[in-house]
C-alpha cells in the first residue's frame, strides 16, 4: 500500500513558499488583496490557500500592475498560476522564489523586460490563464446517475457529497435497479 506523504511537507507559514512549488505548479483565485509589511507590502489572499497569502516580489507586482492594473480591489476573482523559479537570488545567494506564468483576464500573451537586479533586465513572458471551468452540480450528477456512474463519481467526488452517493447506491439496490 503506497502512502502519499506530500501534505506533510507544507511549512507552519501564513504565506506560499517557493519550496511549496517544487515540482509543481498552482492556480490561485484571489479573494482579496492586504497590504503588508514594509518588507512584503502586498498580501494576494486566495480561496484554494485561505490562511497562506502569496506574497509577491517586486518584480511580480510590476507584472501584475502591467496586466491588470494598480487598482488591486479589481483582482478579486482573477486567478494565477504561480510557478517556482529556482534561480532567483536574495543578495548573492540563490534562494529560490516564486514567478507568475499565467493570468487571467488578459487579452494576449504578456512579454515584459522587468528589472530583476541592479543592471539586468528579463523579459517575463505570461500566457493567458484559461477560466476556470464551471462548478460540478454534484447533487444534479448524482440523482442522474446509474450504479456504473455512481462508481466513477465515487472516485472523483469530494468527501462531503460521499453520503449522497452512498444513499443513491443503497436506493438503487432496494429498488433492484443496481444491475
Amino acid at each position: 500500500m503506497s502512502m502519499d506523504i506530500s501534505g506533510t511537507l507544507t511549512p507552519d507559514s501564513t504565506q506560499l513558499n517557493a519550496d511549496d512549488l517544487i515540482g509543481h505548479s498552482i492556480t490561485i483565485t484571489v479573494s482579496k488583496v492586504s497590504q503588508g509589511t514594509s518588507e512584503q507590502p502586498v498580501n494576494i489572499h486566495s480561496t484554494e490557500y485561505p490562511d497562506r497569502a502569496y506574497r509577491p516580489s517586486k518584480t511580480m507586482r510590476r507584472l501584475i500592475v502591467a496586466a491588470w492594473g494598480s487598482d488591486a480591489s479589481q483582482y478579486v476573482g482573477r486567478r494565477l498560476k504561480l510557478v517556482r523559479n529556482p534561480d532567483i537570488r536574495f543578495g548573492k545567494d540563490v534562494v529560490g522564489g516564486i514567478e507568475v506564468e499565467a493570468l487571467s483576464h488578459l487579452e494576449k500573451p504578456l512579454s515584459l523586460p522587468l528589472m530583476v537586479s541592479r543592471g539586468k533586465r528579463k523579459t517575463f513572458k505570461v500566457d493567458i490563464l484559461p477560466d476556470a471551468p464551471p462548478p460540478r452540480d454534484w447533487p444534479a450528477e448524482i440523482a442522474a446517475a446509474d450504479m456504473k456512474g455512481l462508481r466513477a463519481l465515487w472516485s472523483v467526488a469530494p468527501d462531503a457529497h460521499k453520503p449522497a452517493i452512498t444513499e443513491k447506491v443503497n436506493a438503487l439496490k432496494e429498488s433492484g435497479a443496481d444491475a
